[in-house]
């Protein structure tokens, strides 16, 4: 589904490049949920940014359906690869259904009429992110927690094989936490799209997701969570003398 080959990450300007990780290889089946996790400011934002094509790699390669990323056309990546990131620019203004009607954007005409098959895309994506009663609704009107369902739908009424989320349980409560990551875990079984999400909430992340990739400032580790257990993979993670990996809970927990 998509591939990294040996990637490098990180910024470029006119004076030199600051690469963030590098020596990255990853793979990403199909309709697999996949969880990104790592300490504040290790890259996984960069990370995400790079594999979306929303900012450009260092080195390496990234291929979508055996396609390389750099050479998709913008028509087409909007067809690939759909993205949700923190603090999107929205207006508040726009209605749910108007907010969703958005994805369908690469599909649409000059003057972005939608069509009958647009207009059921739209229906489909309420439908499967159960927001049926919002649809009416203004997005200033809506709890963080809702705001996120609507940005998933929107995402999904896009119609790509491929999901991107940076973090998208910030702010919620932890009922709501695990509300949105089981709700990323129903969508890959039912609609068989591959998504990737940045997340620190790791506990619950080991329990949904097929797939871990673990950012550390010197490697990339990737593996199902029973594969990195057994590799021990999650002791290094945090500094062992707050928090440390318990293997019997399969869970992070405070030293008391």
């Amino acid at each position: 589904m998509i591939t990294a080959k040996d990637l490098s990450i990180g910024y470029r300007n006119k004076s030199a490049d600051t690469c963030i990780a590098s020596a990255i290889d990853l793979e990403i089946g199909e309709g697999e949920l996949v969880g990104l996790i790592g300490v504040n400011g290790v890259g996984k934002s960069t990370l995400l940014r790079s594999l979306s094509g929303v900012q450009p790699y260092l080195k390496g390669e990234v291929s979508i359906l055996n396609k390389n990323l750099q050479k998709l056309s913008s028509e087409d990546l909007a067809k690939t690869i759909s993205v949700v990131l923190t603090e999107q620019p929205i207006s508040k203004n726009l209605s749910v259904s108007e907010l969703i009607a958005l994805g369908r954007q690469p599909y649409t005409n000059w003057i972005g009429s939608l069509s009958i098959e647009d207009r059921n895309k739209i229906q489909t994506s309420i439908e499967l992110v159960n927001i049926e009663a919002l649809k009416d609704k203004r997005c200033f009107e809506l709890s963080d927690g809702q705001l996120q369902k609507v940005l998933i739908a929107r995402a999904l009424a896009q119609d790509t094989p491929f999901i991107i989320l940076d973090e998208p349980t910030t702010h919620l409560d932890m009922y709501h936490q695990a509300y949105v990551l089981k709700l990323l875990k129903k969508l890959t079984t039912e609609t068989n799209k591959s998504i990737l999400f940045a997340t620190h909430e790791i506990n619950l992340a080991l329990q949904l997701c097929d797939k871990i990739i673990i950012m550390e400032k010197d490697k990339v580790i990737a593996g199902s969570p029973k594969e990195l257990i057994e590799k021990n993979a999650f002791s290094n993670i945090f500094p062992s003398d707050l928090i440390y990996f318990d293997d019997e809970s399969i869970s992070f927990k405070i030293r008391t």
